[in-house]
């Protein structure tokens, strides 16, 4: 029997508990419950309401950008539910409040002609600190002015990707603070990533937004990362493309739902933020130091781009942005990135900030850089879809992150010059395993599809879902994703297989929810009634495993196995965090996160580390059980039950 019969059989029993509305609004109360622990008493929403959690945050009490992009979006709906959006405006004032740095001292000084000084990614964390290169070209910034003559001023209105909302590394980075410690009330901005493709979250060594050399060794954190004569005290920001493209998408849609019930007055000020936002988003567009996009090879030879020569329209991994402390110096820098990931990809951003007059940035030719984004992300759907209708991971402009020379068998078929990568940026785990991807991204594709009605799309479309049909797996009312796919081929043929199954929240609420776009907008009614049936099937599974705090099912980590994982420091270096850990050549992921050992499940941890076989784990991560909730709401809006 064909998987698109089955799922059309599928019946899910004992499941009465009202209209998908009602479970919107159960699971909404459920994350705003405050005994249930969602969120700071800053009104921050934490990544998990665990905090023995190891993702890409480290910490369940870290929050990201993605969380808060999660946490506009919900309110959105709640907005569409309640006809009183002032819980959405409130969301983004909060966002503004804590992820958007507003210390940003020495920006001023940025000279567009020379964005940054040159540095080679390198392949593991021990090949660090990268020398900088001084002699390499780069190009030039084509939208720095045009951004400031806009708003006036040289800060980027752009997210952190990620805060320590509880101050637990005690760095007190809270805006316009640096290094004021532990004793430091409140949010503060962190950074973790800066060593190359293997460096997981495990080999990591987290560092202030603000390097004042209190914290670290004799140059602060900077001597780790980057080679130099000398050092600066310092301010770094980096944001997240994806968790930014996401706050605006759901901005668009509070649009079209407050104009529904006559309020759309009432959001007028955090529509224009967000306008603001997709302006400094175009940054996200750039190859990393502004070269020309398409066969760039040799950091010499590839040339520095002028005007939009170095875009390629895409959104990318992160771009960030940095300078001296005001009484350390006077420069500044700006970076954007050379690869792009198909599950970063928006496009229903870049058609609501190229079409939608409210959301049009004022930027001079931030609409026409959108239109184009536009094209080029539907571009590269159909570039990177497999012979099955998954999507592969993604381009770049820079080969192993210094623009090296690729195999040969990735230069015949390159997209507008770029290299295709099957896991671009990171490799550990390798960027394109987790089927999220696909529905994170997807379900972007079939709200632009389901508002724009592109015909160009809906092959694609059609291809993915039939796909997702023959590997979702719906059998007596509960559901197995696909967790690890593998990859074989280049364009234009790569194929897919799922290696491993799961039984995760948000990928399935994800993918139910690009289900019902797709079910909505298509005109076939047999695929219709396919796509309708498995969204169904899946929200229905999801709500069987309801709890007081949400959505619940347990899980087996398999990367716990790693508290012990050694962390690359450079022989001689030595450091010390605020609460007293010691950074030297004998660093661990707990050596220096010993807080860590007073965690209430830390004896779970113990137990691995003596050898024991992982146990179970609940985690309620917000944007999972947000999403849960927006899938809800999206399918009731969708189909009005």
């Amino acid at each position: 029997m064909k998987a698109t019969t089955v799922l059309l059989l599928v019946l899910v029993a004992g499941i009465q508990a009202g209209t998908y509305l009602d479970r919107f609004k159960e699971q909404y109360q459920k994350i705003h419950n405050s005994a249930n622990g969602y969120f700071s008493k800053e009104g921050v929403p934490y990544h998990s309401i665990e905090t023995l959690v190891v993702e890409a945050p480290d910490y369940g009490h870290e929050t990201t950008s993605e969380a808060y992009s999660y946490y506009v979006w919900l309110e959105a709906i709640n907005g569409y539910v309640t006809g009183d959006f002032s819980s959405f405006n409130n969301a983004w004032n909060n966002l503004e409040t804590y992820i958007i740095p507003t210390f940003q001292p020495t920006l001023g000084s940025y000279n567009p002609g020379k964005p940054a000084t040159y540095a080679d990614e390198l392949d593991d964390p021990s090949r660090y600190p990268a020398p900088i290169q001084t002699g390499v070209p780069v190009g030039q910034d084509p939208i720095y002015q045009e951004l400031k003559n806009a708003y006036g001023t040289d800060s980027i209105y752009s997210m952190h990707w990620l805060l320590d909302v509880d101050n637990k590394y005690g760095f007190g980075d809270a805006q316009g603070q640096c290094e004021q410690g532990p004793s430091e009330n409140g949010p503060s901005l962190i950074n973790t990533f800066q060593r190359g493709p293997l460096e997981s979250v495990w080999r990591t060594i987290p560092q202030p937004t603000c390097d004042n050399f209190k914290y670290g060794g004799r140059n602060g954190f900077l001597d780790l990362f980057v080679g130099d004569n000398s050092y600066t005290r310092q301010w770094k920001y980096t944001a997240a493309p994806d968790a930014d493209a996401r706050a605006i998408q759901a901005v668009y849609w509070a649009i079209q739902w407050a104009k529904e019930k006559g309020v759309e007055n009432t959001i007028s000020q955090t529509v224009s933020k967000a306008s603001k936002m997709g302006d400094y988003l175009r940054y996200t567009m750039f190859d990393k130091y502004f070269k020309k996009i398409g066969n760039c090879v040799g950091p010499y030879n590839c040339g520095g781009g002028y005007g939009k020569e170095s875009a390629h329209y895409l959104i990318n991994w992160y771009y960030a942005w940095g300078g001296a402390m005001p009484d350390a110096g006077w420069w500044s820098w700006i970076i954007g990135d050379s690869a792009a990931h198909f599950g970063y990809q928006n496009p229903m951003t870049a058609y609501a900030l190229s079409t939608v007059d409210e959301l049009k940035p004022k930027g001079a030719t931030a609409v026409q850089d959108w239109a184009t984004s536009l094209q080029r992300q539907l571009e590269l759907y159909k570039y990177l879809q497999t012979e099955e209708g998954a999507f592969a991971g993604g381009v770049t402009n820079s080969w192993n992150g210094r623009y090296d020379t690729p195999t040969s068998n990735l230069t015949s078929d390159t997209f507008h010059g770029m290299f295709y990568d099957w896991e671009p940026v990171y490799h550990d785990p390798p960027s394109n395993r987790w089927y999220g991807m696909q529905a994170w991204s997807t379900d972007r594709l079939a709200q632009y599809y389901y508002v724009s009605k592109d015909s160009t799309v809906l092959p694609i479309l059609q291809k993915w879902v039939s796909w997702v049909l023959s590997v979702v797996k719906l059998e007596n009312g509960d559901f197995q994703m696909p967790d690890h796919l593998t990859w074989k081929g280049v364009p234009p043929e790569i194929s897919v297989n799922v290696g491993t199954y799961t039984h995760e929240i948000g990928t399935a609420s994800a993918t139910a929810r690009t289900l019902a776009y797709y079910a909505a907008a298509t005109g076939d009614s047999a695929a219709k009634a396919a796509a309708k049936a498995a969204a169904k099937g899946l929200l229905d599974a999801l709500y069987s495993h309801s709890s007081d705090k949400g959505i619940t099912i347990p899980e087996v980590p398999d990367q716990y196995k790693r508290f012990k994982e050694p962390v690359y420091v450079p022989p001689g270096w030595t450091g010390v965090y605020p609460y007293g850990d010691v950074i030297d050549s004998s660093a661990t992921f707990i050596g220096i996160r010993s807080w860590f050992k007073q965690d209430p499940q830390w004896s779970k941890i113990e137990s691995i580390m003596a050898g024991g076989e992982i146990p179970e784990f609940e985690f309620h991560r917000f944007w999972a059980q947000a999403d849960v909730a927006i899938a809800f709401g999206t399918y009731a809006i969708l189909f009005n039950e």
